[in-house]
């Protein structure tokens, strides 16, 4: 059967299951969705939907037709209308390509109203979806440009959703040999680059990205790989927004792809950040970078983000659920259905298998588990971190003893994770007395705040607890203050007072971090703190391993030796990774067992250590590929 034939069996079935006052105008694919376009979609109550998605095996969204959807600006004006006041409404956002109209308030229970009242009542009247949230106690600039963006292109996101979607659900000739194999073109027995590609007889997946910021002739994942073509890609697969896993997305698309991109919501908005700040960075370094600006938005454009839980078609022959890795705010681990129920496979990506003080611990729970391919940053013998409460108290030891001598205290971080766990820290650490320093945040710590707080439902419980219902919003202490400028930068180098300064980048690869550490360097009075894994090659590794001179590129391109005096100190219990005792408890305790565990994303000695203390231990057939390696795992 063809697309529209399989599209009309499907809308006779919706109308025989709908109620008789349901008009249904239209029935379309629209990414991994089959959206029904009706003129009154009030009829359709939850159960309704539930029962027609079971019958039909699809997942299925009701949306008003756009002819009876009212206008923006007068819709907005009835929302004020018949919300109450006290609410608190700040913002109105329509979302024409889903139907949604996001409401930010005060109160969102108002919103709501008693039995979901005053929701039915603005439906009724609008036509819109409407999606009551809470106003984020930090506004994002990321995520207004993004929904901007959604909002003007709203045309060409639907053409593009279309398209996915007769993708999706095209007819497949099934195949006897039903075989299933994965390449390996970038982060096998290497931190950096990760790039996995999931090949069938009838679809092509790429499973995170990256690129390696530390190393410029291993930048990028292997694309020359034989059996690789980006022709072929059916889609890509983000587990979470950090460069090595997600910096080269935009470059698909500048070299010809033109498909979907699967991530949290939280991880779009995430990635699409660290993206811009990664072009801007090579911009002013004079580096070579594979996309620009438009690219990124052509991403984000194409990008279809799922929650937690929820199974999604991507191809003819393979469903998708992401769960919560604990890592970083957004990231998952790739559960594939693949085959109709033949084989599943999972990708971790990073993870942690331990609460913190923003996530909650890596899901360990899944239907099925055939094969189970895991990260081995610290999967080493000996690579046994420090609890996170050694950790914090160390690092406030630290603090508080440099600011004493009335140093200042530079630690270079993530952007995305760690800074916002070292701010929970530090804003104890000066309620409590321990310090009296300003904390200046600089680089895009601030931004990747802002996105932290706009997704209260992707954070620990005690966080939301803390956040929502204490009015306790640690991130909006008083003893953080944004540095917005270079001649900001440089008030704080010059200053006589001592203080704290999260800049990123982590390794030191670029960014504010390298400017403070040029003039902070020489004066032992100052320190460094190291609070995140440092890749092989960097600037970061080499002040690490006790390099007393460090090469610095001048503002004329000329380099120049600055001597290392600083006090070095590196706490290691900091990371978003699991250390090595963590791993193996994650795949003691993963259920249902997996016959089959690839070590990925560590060092050469690091994932063949890990790989044959798990065969070992569970006797269970292990791998440590290399990159370029091909498994064919059915």
């Amino acid at each position: 059967m063809t697309v529209e034939e399989v599209l009309e069996e499907l809308k006779n079935k919706i109308i025989k299951l709908s109620p008789k006052e349901a008009k249904i105008v239209d029935v379309q694919f629209e990414g991994p969705e089959l959206v029904v376009y009706v003129k009154n979609p009030e009829v359709y109550s939850n159960e309704i939907v539930r029962n027609i998605a079971k019958e039909i095996r699809k997942r299925i969204s009701i949306r008003a037709d756009p002819s009876v959807l009212i206008e923006p600006e007068e819709a907005k004006k009835m929302i004020l209308e018949i919300v109450p006041e006290d609410a608190g409404i700040e913002n109105i956002i329509f979302e024409p390509t889903t139907g949604e109209v996001i409401i930010e308030s005060k109160k969102p229970g108002l919103v709501i109203g008693k039995e979901g009242k005053t929701l039915e009542a603005i439906k009724k009247a609008i036509k819109w979806a409407p999606k009551p949230v809470r106003v984020p106690p930090i506004q994002s600039e990321t995520i207004k440009a993004i929904r901007a963006t959604l909002f003007r292109e709203r045309d060409d996101v639907k053409e593009i959703l279309r398209r996915i979607g007769r993708k999706i659900f095209r007819e497949v000739i099934k195949k006897d040999d039903y075989w299933i194999r994965v390449s390996f073109l970038g982060g096998a027995r290497e931190v950096g680059r990760s790039c996995l590609y999931l090949q069938t007889p009838d679809t092509k997946v790429l499973i995170d990205c990256g690129v390696n910021i530390a190393c410029e002739d291993k930048a990028y994942p292997y694309f020359d790989a034989p059996e690789f073509s980006i022709e072929d890609l059916d889609a890509v697969i983000i587990t979470h927004a950090h460069l090595d896993h997600c910096g080269f997305v935009p470059g698909l698309f500048r070299y010809g792809y033109d498909g979907p991109v699967y991530c949290t919501r939280p991880t779009r908005d995430l990635m699409t950040l660290l993206q811009k700040d990664y072009l801007e960075i090579a911009k002013k370094e004079g580096k070579f970078i594979p996309y620009d600006s438009k690219d990124i938005k052509t991403c984000v454009k194409h990008t279809i983000p799922i929650d937690y839980g929820v199974t999604t078609d991507i191809s003819p022959t393979i469903k998708l659920t992401l769960h919560n890795a604990g890592h970083v705010l957004g990231s998952a681990i790739a559960h594939l259905h693949i085959g109709d129920g033949l084989y599943n496979l999972a990708y971790t990506g990073d993870i942690k298998y331990e609460s913190s003080r923003l996530l909650e611990p890596a899901v360990t729970q899944f239907p099925r588990l055939e094969t189970l391919i895991i990260e081995s940053t610290y999967g080493g013998f000996d690579d046994v971190l420090p609890t996170r409460d050694e950790a914090e108290q160390k690092l406030l030891e630290v603090v508080s003893k440099v600011i004493d001598r009335r140093g200042k205290i530079l630690i270079p971080v993530f952007g995305v994770g760690r800074a916002q766990e070292l701010m929970l820290v530090l804003e104890e650490g000066y309620n409590q007395g321990i310090f009296n320093a300003p904390v200046y945040l600089d680089g895009m710590i601030w931004e990747a705040t802002a996105i932290h707080t706009a997704y209260p439902e992707y954070l620990s419980k005690e966080m939301r607890q803390k956040i929502f219902h204490e009015g306790d919003n640690p991130f909006l202490s008083e003893v953080f203050k944004r540095v917005g400028s270079a001649k900001e930068r440089r008030n704080i180098i010059d200053s006589d007072e001592p203080a704290i300064i999260l800049a990123t980048s982590g390794m030191l690869t670029g960014g504010p971090s390298v400017e403070y550490l040029k003039n902070l360097a020489p004066d032992e009075k100052n320190a460094i703190i190291f609070v995140g894994y440092q890749s092989e090659g960097t600037l970061g590794r080499k002040i690490q391993r006790g390099w007393k001179e460090i090469p610095i590129i001048t503002s004329n391109g000329k380099t120049k030796s600055i001597p290392v005096n600083l006090e070095v100190v590196t706490i290691e219990g900091f990371s978003g990774h699991s250390d090595r005792k963590q791993l193996m408890r994650y795949v003691r305790k993963v259920k249902p067992s997996p016959e089959r565990i690839i070590m990925v994303h560590g060092e050469e000695s690091k994932c063949l250590d890990f790989s044959e203390s798990v065969r070992r231990l569970f006797k269970k057939e292990t791998y440590a590929p290399r990159n370029l390696d091909s498994l064919r795992i059915k």
